[in-house]
């Protein structure tokens, strides 16, 4: 059992994980009835707490062989594969030398990478740059899908990354295996809504009506409160009506962030008051208020003066506009579109239907106080 039950990262069981249970059902159901899920929400809303919970059900467990692989960091197809080729190896791992085996036996391209133990423990001893030819080992990757001995899932996530690969038609180079594989489902995870939507509902893209469209909205205020006083309470602790209320609606519901502050609570007080969130939410902006300072110490002045205009309110419209421009002593409506260009590039901006906010909200609330 973890210590504190608010968890930030992974997932450890479903007595820690907060409600889904509609989503859990409805995704489940898709993928065991063999419909490819493209999942979309902003980053930390929890996708990936879902998928690793869907993964968990029992039937998921006996019957399929689950892969779950982040893409988030990779910068081209050599990259992608390496990480689907490891994370294969490792899930494959507690299944022993034979399962492992099996795989080697298509995917022969990392042979020599791949040691055994005298116990038949096997190590992954590759680099990215021993993926010679990417392609070559996607095919063979692709080959072991279906020719595995249960029915595979494999959720990649972040896969909006593949659109900026150097690579050209990795789109439908990934579009054709899937289709061929007639032994495998596949979740596209992403959070960037734009170019999610544009893969997969725009005509002119490969995966163009190839999967079933799921939106990832925030888990609803009572469940979260519910959530929080069981856990609280199984520790003898308190939580004051309204504290998980004051989270929610400064945070807009977004998954990790009420985690992360519930767990600072749970880990600093004995009976968690409204006045404690502010306090809370404090001690976790200067935790990282280094992290922040370098980076905008790496960004351009005009880079650096839009991203805290915007942090200063919080959820700014119209950015281009005289207005905005003048309020917050910018250069020129010009400027500011090509700056908010950079920070989106970066993932420090997002903008949803016209309105731009700082991506990490804790950063945001650190700009607010920003001089």
């Amino acid at each position: 059992m973890t210590e504190n039950p608010f968890i930030t990262y992974g997932y450890e069981s479903a007595e820690y994980f907060c409600d889904r249970e509609e989503e859990t059902r409805q995704l489940t159901m898709l993928l065991t009835n063999g419909n490819h899920v493209a999942l979309i929400s902003p980053r930390r809303m929890g996708k990936t707490g879902l998928l690793s919970h869907c993964f968990a059900q029992p039937d998921m467990q006996e019957n399929y062989y689950t892969f779950l692989i982040d893409i988030y960091a990779t910068k081209n197809l050599q990259d992608m594969v390496y990480q689907m080729g490891r994370n294969i190896v490792s899930k494959l791992k507690p299944r022993g030398q034979a399962a492992i085996g099996q795989f080697l036996k298509f995917v022969t391209s990392l042979r020599t990478g791949i040691s055994f133990d005298g116990q038949g423990n096997a190590s992954w001893n590759l680099g990215i740059g021993d993926i010679k030819s990417p392609s070559f080992t996607l095919e063979e990757i692709f080959n072991y899908l279906q020719a595995a001995d249960k029915r595979c899932i494999v959720a990649i996530d972040e896969f909006q990354a593949v659109m900026d690969y150097p690579e050209e038609n990795v789109e439908a180079l990934m579009r054709t295996y899937v289709q061929q594989c007639r032994n495998a489902v596949f979740v596209f995870s992403g959070s960037q809504k734009r170019m999610m939507s544009e893969m997969f509902s725009s005509p002119a893209r490969p995966f163009y009506q190839s999967t079933t469209m799921m939106f990832l909205k925030p888990v609803s205020l009572a469940e979260y409160e519910s959530f929080a006083r069981r856990h609280f309470e199984k520790a003898h602790k308190k939580i004051a009506d309204g504290v998980v209320k004051a989270i929610y609606e400064r945070f807009d519901g977004t998954t990790w962030y009420l985690q992360k502050v519930l767990n600072q609570l749970f880990a600093t007080t004995e009976s968690a008051k409204e006045e404690d969130v502010e306090k809370a939410v404090e001690q976790i902006v200067n935790q990282n208020e280094e992290a922040y300072k370098d980076t905008l110490y790496q960004l351009t002045v005009r880079q650096r003066d839009l991203l805290v205009a915007i942090g200063l309110e919080g959820k700014a419209s119209q950015i281009t506009g005289m207005a905005f421009v003048k309020r917050h002593h910018l250069s020129s409506a010009s400027s500011v579109q090509k700056a908010a260009q950079v920070l989106e590039a970066k993932q420090l901006l997002t903008t949803q239907q016209g309105i731009h906010e700082v991506y990490d909200k804790f950063m945001g609330e650190w700009l607010r106080h920003y001089r």
